[in-house]
């Protein structure tokens, strides 16, 4: 018992040093996180429950004031049909554009590099080229209406009207689709290639060998391809804002104008608690796929 006691001390006392060491490590961070997003999200909860001095508690009030208002529900159902709409688009078409060139016949060729590399450079364009580029392709004298003119078609009012929506997401998806692209990559590089051989030589096709190799090989990369495109879907206001300014057109006129509109009115108790309201279902969403994404990662 001595000598088993003197071998697994230095043990014990080694994961303790380690164990002090990543936390050392990780205390900048931290630090961090608990001065720049909990203790303003506190503050943020703080306010939401009291009058716009922040002296009289007020209790629900303010949310009651924010979902029945119009303004809210209208951000709210435009945000969820932009995310039900981009979301599978982007997630299916970057991953038939990884299959495609992680083929057998385009995987190490030049061209499949040209094209990796081409794809990604949305991600690298500045906000402001982007708007100039809304501005000269959309535009009532824009490239397209021009092109519409020569086919002697009517000009289509592209940010007045419901068009705005759908500009909206050719964009979100033209900026993503590369980057999205490189993580389903990056999970078709995980599965061994050993699989496909063996499902070849006992005669699977190519979309047996998807359903029962590639796709639940993917379970894990999915889920969190799914939550970086959902906060990816978060930071295309910009460009809307730039491009149609505080009230854009109704059809993707999004939570962000709301919560910018709000803040300039300085209605603090209302935008504290509709950012509460938005974080918590945010989390709530977040933590299914995280549970997910654990449960898929422990299956394989």
């Amino acid at each position: 018992m001595r000598n088993k006691s003197k071998c697994t001390h230095p043990r014990h006392t080694a994961a303790k040093l380690e164990t002090r060491a990543a936390w050392r490590f990780l205390l900048p961070s931290l630090t961090g996180v608990v001065l720049f997003v909990l203790l303003p999200f506190a503050e943020t909860v703080r306010r939401s429950l009291f009058d716009t001095m922040g002296n009289s508690w007020v209790g629900l009030t303010n949310y009651r004031s924010v979902l029945q208002n119009d303004a809210f529900q209208l951000a709210v159902r435009n945000t969820v049909r932009f995310l039900g709409t981009c979301l599978p688009a982007l997630l299916a078409g970057s991953l038939v554009l990884a299959l495609v060139l992680h083929s057998h016949s385009l995987r190490q060729t030049k061209v499949a590099r040209i094209f990796k590399t081409t794809f990604l450079l949305p991600i690298a364009i500045p906000v402001a080229s982007i708007v100039l580029l809304w501005q000269a392709l959309f535009a009532r004298q824009g490239l397209c209406n021009g092109w519409l003119a020569c086919l002697g078609a009517q000009p289509i009012d592209f940010m007045g009207s419901n068009a705005a929506f759908w500009v909206l997401t050719g964009t979100y998806l033209w900026k993503n689709c590369g980057y999205t692209q490189v993580l389903w990559a990056s999970g078709l590089e995980a599965i061994p290639a050993d699989q496909y051989e063996a499902a070849r030589v006992d005669g699977a096709g190519a979309w047996q060998q998807f359903w029962h190799i590639t796709w639940p090989g993917l379970q894990p990369t999915f889920a969190l391809t799914l939550i970086l495109s959902l906060l990816n879907a978060f930071k295309v206001f910009r460009e809307a804002y730039l491009v149609a300014g505080r009230y854009p057109q109704q059809s993707f006129y999004l939570l962000q104008h709301l919560f910018n509109n709000w803040f300039l009115s300085l209605d603090l108790p209302r935008l504290a608690a509709a950012a509460v309201l938005v974080a918590l279902a945010l989390l709530i969403v977040i933590l299914v796929l995280l549970k997910w994404w654990d449960h898929c990662a422990k299956d394989e």
